[in-house]
Parts: C-alpha cells; sequence; structure tokens
C-alpha cells in the first residue's frame, strides 16, 4: 500500500455520475469541445507533480468514525480534507470522440476517479472514470502474474513472489542468536532509525520482518523457524 501504481484507465467525457466512475448514475451531461491530440497531451502533462485532491464521497475514507459513503447513501454532505498525492508520469495511449485512454503512475492515495474528473474538467467537459486496470505496484507487473487457465501447483512454485522479495528495498537489521530469541519472545529493542519497517536477518538468514516506531524495534511477520544454541 506504501508503494506507487501504475494504472490504465479510461475516461468517458460528456458525462457525470455520482461515484465519478461507471457504477454510479449519471447526474449531469454536457457537450464535449473539438480535442486534438496535443490538447489532450499538454492537459495529462499539467498533472504530474505534487499537488492536493479532494478525495470522492464514495469512499471508505472515514470522517468522526464513519465511512463518507454512508454519508453519501444517506444524503448527508460532510466536509472532506484534501490530501497531498504525487503524479510521477502521466501519457496518453488513446483517444476518440467521447473517450480518452490513459497510463498514471501515482502515489498511493490518489483516486484515479478523482484525476479523470478534474481531466476533464481541464478539457472543457465534464467526465468519469469508465474503465480501470492496475498494471503495477513498485517494482511488481501485471505481466508477472499467472492467469486461471495456467494455475497449477508448479506454476505456483516457480512464480511466486516470496515476502523477502516484495520488501528487498527496504532496509535490514541483522540480529545476532541471543538478540534474536529474545526479540521472537516479544522483547522490544531501542534502535535509532526512522520510523518504518525493516527486514530482520539472523546469520544472514532472512527471518521475517520488523517495526521501529519511536526509536523502538518489535516484530511483526516472523516467516522463519529458528533453532537457538544460546
Amino acid at each position: 500500500m506504501e508503494h506507487k501504481k501504475t494504472y490504465i484507465a479510461i475516461i468517458k467525457l460528456g458525462e457525470r455520475t455520482d461515484t465519478l466512475d461507471q457504477e454510479g448514475n449519471i447526474i449531469e451531461k454536457t457537450t464535449i469541445p473539438k480535442l486534438e491530440q496535443k490538447k489532450i497531451e499538454d492537459t495529462l502533462n499539467s498533472f504530474v507533480g505534487k499537488q492536493m485532491q479532494t478525495p470522492p464521497i464514495y469512499s471508505a475514507i472515514k470522517v468522526d468514525g464513519k465511512k463518507l459513503y454512508e454519508y453519501a447513501r444517506e444524503g448527508k454532505t460532510v466536509k472532506i480534507e484534501p490530501r497531498e498525492i504525487y503524479i510521477y508520469n502521466i501519457e496518453l495511449i488513446s483517444f476518440e470522440n467521447d473517450t480518452i485512454k490513459f497510463k498514471v503512475e501515482s502515489s498511493k492515495g490518489t483516486y484515479i476517479r478523482c484525476l479523470c474528473e478534474d481531466i476533464a474538467k481541464k478539457l472543457g467537459t465534464i467526465g468519469y472514470m469508465k474503465e480501470l486496470e492496475r498494471i503495477k505496484v513498485n517494482d511488481f507487473s501485471i505481466n508477472q502474474s499467472i492467469g486461471l487457465k495456467d494455475l497449477s501447483i508448479e506454476n505456483i512454485k516457480k512464480n511466486i513472489i516470496s515476502i523477502e522479495e516484495i520488501f528487498n528495498t527496504i532496509d535490514k537489521i541483522e540480529l545476532n542468536d541471543r538478540k534474536l530469541k529474545l526479540f521472537l519472545n516479544g522483547v522490544q529493542f531501542k534502535y535509532e532509525l526512522n520510523d518504518g519497517i525493516f527486514r530482520i536477518y539472523n546469520n544472514k538468514n532472512f527471518i521475517g520482518l520488523g517495526i521501529v516506531k519511536n526509536n523502538i524495534l518489535k516484530r511483526d511477520i516472523i516467516v522463519r523457524d529458528v533453532e537457538f544454541n544460546v
């Protein structure tokens, strides 16, 4: 969830829905101005970088202990605070009279539905997200996935991604046998490190994950059994 993600999305222009996607009810229609490729590309590129985005009312974000979509279903309005997001890259794939297909690489917390609406608005019309496909999370691409027709024990064993591989970009902490035994028993250690997740190793063997918060390391996910001689 913490890593950037890459999507392919399609915007339907000239119509707006209450959920900002195809699942919702059409609440507005308008004309679509004549669009040229350069105008669309320039508009998409204008979203690259850091910006504030207001999440949609139909979302699971909680306000005062209640999910936003619950307020929406009750017909109630609620103040939604904008959040900082980052668009790393965005590029046009194709466009027709009323649809735009594009690829976007964005930070966590980015609502592509809202991005689609903002793109349409900047093009002088309205729009909603007609289709969305997530094709990459951090270094893991949909091209590495296995289709249902190819699902077998052999393929699973050959293509499975280990927890160690998933977290291969984060820092690691090496614990000796004594410290590791205490660590696995729930003892917390002081480490002058930034808050975050760390890979835990013992004798260069991956043990699992630990979390550092306020300079205190505690166990999180353990994936390897260890025998001790201490």
